[in-house]
């Protein structure tokens, strides 16, 4: 089977692009530890600040969705609470 790609964009409010980017450099470290991380890396849009993007790929689907229970992803979630604009989040598979 496949490993899965996520692509996760995160679109920080223009007041907490330095909050919202510490807070997820804290997640590298942890998250690249777990069962099932192939990698985990975080970019910064360089004509807008406030949007970071995360391109990881798992093993499986399931290890991503234990990741997504992680107490390092609940403590992001905690601290950033309000500071998130927008957040998309894409499960994909590669064809090629």
């Amino acid at each position: 089977m496949p490993k899965l790609t996520i692509v996760a964009n995160i679109k920080a409010n223009p007041d907490q692009v330095e909050l919202v980017k510490a807070e997820l450099l804290k997640l590298i470290d942890a998250t690249r530890a777990e069962a099932g991380c192939v990698n985990y890396d975080l970019h910064q849009d360089n004509e807008n600040p406030s949007h970071f993007m995360f391109y990881e790929n798992w093993d499986t689907r399931e290890l991503w969705q234990t990741h997504l229970n992680a107490p390092h992803i609940g403590a992001y979630k905690k601290a950033t609470d309000g500071a998130v604009a927008e957040f998309i989040l894409n499960e994909m598979t590669i064809v090629s």
